[in-house]
């Protein structure tokens, strides 16, 4: 244990910049993943905007059950 800890501490704070290969490599690893949640950037935005109608309409309707909002 201490001597993970002289270890540590001898190392410097200061990260060492990634050489060109580790940055090709991480470039790499973004494009191979696949689609978020195997959906196209049309799927995701339908379902986010049905999400966005879903909330105003709730919203709406605890603000007149509430009575906070009235309809006439």
């Amino acid at each position: 244990m201490l001597d993970d800890l002289r270890s540590s501490a001898a190392s410097s704070f200061y990260e060492e910049e990634p050489t060109e290969n580790e940055e090709l490599l991480e470039k790499e690893r973004r494009r191979q993943r696949g689609p978020f949640l195997g959906m196209t950037a049309a799927q995701r935005f339908v379902l986010v905007l049905l999400l966005l109608m879903m909330t105003c309409v709730l919203g709406t309707f605890c603000l007149l059950v509430t009575e906070k909002m009235v309809l006439f």
